[in-house]
């Protein structure tokens, strides 16, 4: 069984590669290497894989689960730039799959090994990436 937890969280990014001129950044990476940066809403599910607990019911507490979101990805992410804002990505381009695997490991390092982790990552209404670790 999966339940999933959805969180949305907003920041500002440029993806940028120091090691290309600026004309092949802008070639590769068009508007969303904007010099003075550019924003998302990001909606960010959280999917966690299991067997309901005979106890409780649950397959995890949502409410755990939320804390944990909370503390790993919404309070180091939400209303940030990215690239100047955060040290996880001071030597890591913030394209959206760079981001998921970082939310990804910042969550599997806090939750129990025993469960199946994903993540689904919405930069946009058109374009998310899915993670499991692999």
């Amino acid at each position: 069984m999966k339940i999933c937890r959805r969180e949305t969280f907003n920041a500002a990014h440029r993806l940028y590669n120091p090691d290309f001129d600026e004309a092949t950044n802008q070639r590769i990476y068009d508007k969303c290497s904007n010099p003075n940066y550019h924003g998302h809403n990001y909606v960010l599910e959280v999917w966690v894989e299991g067997q309901i607990d005979a106890e409780t019911g649950y397959l995890i507490d949502l409410k755990t689960l939320s804390d944990v979101i909370h503390e790993e990805v919404l309070e180091r992410f939400d209303h940030r730039n990215l690239n100047l804002d955060c040290p996880e990505f001071s030597n890591l381009i913030p394209t959206v799959e760079n981001i998921a695997v970082v939310i990804w490991d910042l969550l599997k390092a806090r939750i129990d090994a025993k469960y199946g982790l994903e993540i689904r990552l919405w930069e946009t209404d058109k374009n998310s990436v899915w993670y499991n670790g692999k």
